[in-house]
């Protein structure tokens, strides 16, 4: 008999799906997509938000550093734990998500420098404490493997969609707990590459950062799904996060201001102030801005405000075009 995750389909989950659809089609092109500033700066968060739930202090600025290749003042097995993580999602759209072997792979990759058996299922039993006592006793290791088989053969051959697979996997492997360590971030991992599997905008959302901003109730999503014997709740809370995610103003205007803004010039944050839907020439804007000096209009203010995404140009195709002009892309700071 084939194994079927307990969960009910619930009117808020149905909901969900519909709201997270449309959204997903809305931002497609938005500079969320587009800028690869922006795409380095949620991996960044990704990876922070993902690793600061199971207790890495490292901050933003330090993981931007190792990223970076440069030497960071920590803790060895922090530091470790962000160059897992890097290797793991840099990886993550080569594999497959019903793979047996790519989901150790990623393990392999995300725990290689933590553990000594990374990549491999667990032969001892576990337990997940809060604080002193036991919240969760994982199946014995003797049925691991089988319950991974089970549910990457459920995931290869539901029709279900995938804000819901995703979230089921999740919530499964947290349940199972198949390896030493690292399931937490193995989770999370792997409901993001179900998610780009299905649109590659998910590949570039910190979804893993605002699990970390409602840590509190992700653990008790997870406890009630536990109680209840199926992954209902849990799959609710997701669907909530990913919407959050996704919805106006937090994506990608948020995403923007939050993520960059240590990066943004006041010059750029001035330029978009004044800039709205319609195009504007170098000479209009310049105006506005009481600037008489164009090499320094561009250098300070619109090249990097093109470089980020922030605006775009009327005739891409030709950038010196004399009738060019420029407004604010679709999502922007401001």
């Amino acid at each position: 008999m084939t194994y079927q995750p307990p969960f009910d389909l619930t009117p808020t989950i149905v909901n969900q799906i519909s709201a997270i659809a449309g959204l997903v089609e809305r931002l497609d092109g938005s500079p969320l997509t587009t800028s690869p500033q922006l795409r380095k700066q949620n991996r960044i968060r990704t990876i922070q938000g993902t690793l600061a739930i199971e207790g890495n202090s490292l901050t933003l600025d330090q993981i931007t550093a190792i990223l970076n290749g440069q030497r960071v003042l920590g803790h060895p097995r922090e530091i470790s734990e962000v160059q897992g993580a890097i290797r793991a999602y840099e990886a993550l759209p080569t594999w497959s998500p019903t793979s047996g072997q790519d989901l150790l792979m990623a393990h392999r990759l995300l725990m290689a420098d933590i553990l000594t058996n990374p990549g491999k299922l667990r032969t001892g039993g576990v337990g997940i404490y809060k604080g002193t006592q036991v919240s969760h006793v994982a199946p014995p290791a003797k049925l691991v493997p089988q319950l991974i088989d089970d549910l990457l053969n459920w995931l290869a051959t539901t029709d279900h969609h995938p804000l819901i697979t995703s979230s089921v996997f999740h919530y499964e492997l947290e349940f199972i707990h198949p390896f030493v360590d690292g399931n937490g971030r193995m989770g999370r991992l792997w409901q993001t590459l179900i998610l780009g599997q299905w649109h590659d905008l998910f590949y570039l959302l910190p979804i893993e950062s605002l699990i970390k901003d409602q840590q509190d109730r992700y653990y008790q999503a997870l406890e009630e799904a536990d109680r209840a014997a199926a992954s209902t709740c849990f799959i609710e809370f997701m669907l909530d996060i990913i919407r959050s995610t996704l919805s106006q103003p937090s994506a990608p205007s948020n995403f923007l201001s939050d993520q960059v803004s240590d990066q943004v010039s006041d010059q750029v944050r001035q330029l978009l102030s004044l800039m709205d839907d319609r195009y504007w020439s170098a000479q209009e804007l310049m105006a506005h801005l009481s600037l008489t000096h164009k090499p320094t209009f561009r250098k300070n203010y619109l090249n990097p405000a093109l470089k980020a995404g922030f605006v775009v140009m009327q005739y891409p195709e030709s950038p010196r075009s004399p009738k060019q002009r420029y407004k604010k892309a679709q999502a922007s700071l401001g």
